[in-house]
Order: structure tokens, then C-alpha cells, then sequence
């Protein structure tokens, strides 16, 4: 079976190319990225390496021929502008002859109610591959605990111990990045199909309880503050977080790998508890368990969310 890796040259990317090229034959695997520099860190493997430019339509069929199974990493743009890149990835798939999608979603995305303007781009989007003539393999990460650590930094260093954000008391199952990028491995090299993998962390938590497991490990004494989401936009806004991700996505990227939109209403979904799904699938499809908030916090010079990139003209 032939895998393509999508988005080697990104954060995710790279972490899941590190364990397929630990795992599956190499004869078999193909790295792929937007160019050609996104692909020169791997000049020296030895895996066939081709350019998905999301803009190119006829290249992006012939970068996908030949392959069993895609994995598509979620843009990290929000809106119009992901699902249409997304939808061009899918189609030229389907025209290729790809017999399966691997696809990071998002928790939330099976919630009938939800919404959210992160949330709603993979709701739509699983709902067209579903349409469309290929197999499937959804993978709902719930949200990456190292966006919190880099949260719980910032409020020791520069809030005076506060952290202030619209959760109140909602629940979330916090999982590295890394077990979402082995989660993603795995299900590539897996044979299943058709199927929706909750991709949860070891224990369901609201901030607070977070928090107090972060105090716990670094000695620090933050205190979790409730806001309602008016005062969050106020805060993004304070600081230039940009409403949405359309506006100069590429450039404030680096310094705010989020928009505010997506931020109050993910945050909203989290105290409505619209995101709390916890299940063990992710013990049956690696067959280890995920690291715990604490574990994290032991290493949290590791588990720094870093930049989101973005190649979107």
C-alpha cells in the first residue's frame, strides 16, 4: 500500500513523516508538500518526494496518481479558502483513483448543534467526502494541550498568574500533537475504512482542573478566570489577533497562529460542552495510551504549540 503525506513541511506534517518513516517501507511512502523547498529537508531520504500545490488543480491529480492512501491534513486557514483548497486536494484524489482519505478533523465535528467557525469548515468537509466515491478514515482531535501550555506560559509571564478565556466549567479530553500525528500514522497504515476515529487524551478536564494540574508540576500559582465571550474578543482584539483568517493570515500567523473568531466560539463549544467526546480509541488504533496533562507539563519545553504556516495565496 502507497501513502502520500501531505504538508511534510508543516508542524504536524513533519512529526507524522518522522513515524511513517520509522514504520513503513519507504519504497512505499510519498512526501509531499505546496513546493519545492517545503520538501529539501528530506533531500536525503529515500522516499519519493512531489510537489500538491492546493492551486493547481491538474498537478495535484498527477502528484496523487498512483496512491492507495492520502492523508490531508487540515489547512490552517479558516473559511471559503479552506474548503475550497481542501475540496480541489479531495477531487483530484477521487480523479487519481486514491482508494482512501486520511483527514485530521476536529472533536465537536459529529455534535449536531455545534457551531463553530473551526468547527464548521470539517463538518462540512467530512460531509463531502462522504459523497464523494472514496473510502475514509476521520481523525477528531481534540484540542492539542499544547495550545494551553503555551496559554499557561503566557499568563506566569505577562498577566500577573491570570489565565481569562470563555470556558467556564466545559470539558475537554487535552491531547499532545504528537499522539495526533502518531494517531494519524497509524490510521494511514491501518486497514480500516470508512470510520470516524475520536482522537481524545487521557482524561476529560475543565481549564480549572488543567490548570491545577500545571501548578502542581511547575510550582507556579495561576488562577483560571471565567470571561464571557465578548470580553475575549475584547482581549484578541487588544493584543491584534485578527477576527478571521482572512486578512493577512500569512503575516500574523508567526506572531498569532489563530483568529479570534475561531478562538471565542471553539472556546464557547468548550462550556456548552459540545467537545467533551472521551473514548479509548485512541489505545485501539495505536495501541498505547496518550500522554497525560501532567506528563506533558514535565516536559513542556517540548510542548510548545509553535507556528502555524501558511501558504495560501
Amino acid at each position: 500500500m502507497k501513502i502520500l503525506l501531505n504538508g511534510v513541511d508543516g508542524n504536524f506534517g513533519s512529526k507524522a513523516a518522522s513515524i511513517l518513516l520509522k514504520r513503513w517501507p519507504l519504497k512505499d511512502l510519498v512526501f509531499a508538500a505546496p513546493t519545492k523547498d517545503g520538501l529539501a529537508k528530506y533531500a536525503d531520504v529515500d522516499v519519493e518526494k512531489r510537489i500538491a500545490d492546493f492551486n493547481d488543480e491538474e498537478g495535484l491529480v498527477k502528484a496523487f496518481s498512483g496512491i492507495d492512501t492520502m492523508i490531508l491534513i487540515s489547512m490552517p486557514f479558516v473559511g471559503p479558502k479552506r474548503r475550497a483548497a481542501q475540496k480541489k486536494a479531495l477531487d483530484a484524489a477521487v480523479k487519481a483513483g486514491v482508494n482512501r482519505v486520511v483527514y485530521t478533523s476536529i472533536v465537536g465535528a459529529g455534535e449536531p448543534d455545534i457551531d463553530t467557525y473551526e468547527v464548521n469548515d470539517h463538518v462540512w468537509f467530512e460531509a463531502y467526502v462522504k459523497q464523494q466515491p472514496i473510502h475514509y478514515l476521520f481523525l477528531r482531535d481534540s484540542q492539542y494541550a499544547e495550545a494551553m501550555v503555551s496559554n499557561y506560559i503566557n499568563a506566569y509571564e505577562n498577566t500577573d498568574n491570570i489565565l481569562a478565556n470563555n470556558m467556564g466549567n466545559g470539558k475537554m479530553a487535552y491531547i499532545s500533537r504528537d499522539d495526533c500525528a502518531l494517531a494519524c500514522a497509524c490510521a494511514a497504515m491501518s486497514d480500516w475504512e470508512d470510520r470516524i476515529i475520536d482522537v481524545n487524551g487521557a482524561e476529560l478536564l475543565t481549564i480549572e482542573e488543567y490548570i491545577q494540574i500545571a501548578n502542581e508540576v511547575t510550582g507556579h500559582n495561576v488562577k483560571y478566570v471565567e470571561i464571557n465571550d465578548d470580553q475575549q474578543y475584547a482581549f484578541f482584539d487588544s493584543i491584534g489577533v485578527p477576527r478571521t483568517t482572512e486578512d493577512m493570515w500569512a503575516q500574523t500567523a508567526t506572531n498569532f497562529p489563530f483568529c479570534s473568531d475561531g478562538m471565542v466560539t471553539f472556546g464557547r463549544a468548550i462550556r456548552q460542552n459540545q467537545m467533551a467526546t472521551f473514548t479509548n480509541d485512541f489505545e485501539i488504533l495505536t495501541g498505547q495510551k496518550p500522554m497525560t496533562v501532567r506528563e506533558i507539563f514535565e516536559h513542556m519545553e517540548e510542548h510548545l504549540i509553535g507556528s502555524r504556516t501558511s501558504t495560501d495565496d
